[in-house]
């Protein structure tokens, strides 16, 4: 599912028992260097509110962040809240399963709903 996009990028939703995004390039390029600078840039600049976000509203163990396309050669890359009591904790999510996760979380539709007004209201 979509939650963002503008001429450069578009933000979708990972179905996840974690808070999970995902940045895709609008352009199909298979690789970030194949990228003109105004896509790069766009990028690391959601993918540091995105961060920061995360942090601030879920307080995670750790944000993993990962580019790997080779499933889908599109430029993109994930974003995840990573907690001790998640399924796959200190796994990476494609990992093996090590336990039933534990989490009791604030609304995932809240913070995307916030994010996205910080998005749009963000001042240079």
């Amino acid at each position: 599912m979509m939650i963002f996009s503008n001429n450069f990028v578009n933000i979708q939703v990972e179905k996840s028992e974690i808070p999970w995004l995902k940045i895709f390039t609008n352009e199909k390029k298979k690789e970030l260097s194949e990228c003109n600078q105004i896509t790069k840039n766009e990028i690391f600049r959601l993918l540091d509110i995105i961060e920061k976000q995360m942090i601030e509203y879920y307080k995670p163990e750790k944000i993993n962040i990962a580019s790997f396309g080779n499933y889908v050669p599109h430029v993109h890359f994930h974003i995840m809240a990573r907690f001790q009591e998640d399924s796959y904790f200190p796994e990476p999510m494609w990992g093996i399963k090590q336990r039933e996760g534990k989490l009791k979380l604030p609304s995932f539709d809240k913070f995307c709903e916030d994010l996205i007004n910080s998005i749009k209201n963000e001042v240079d």
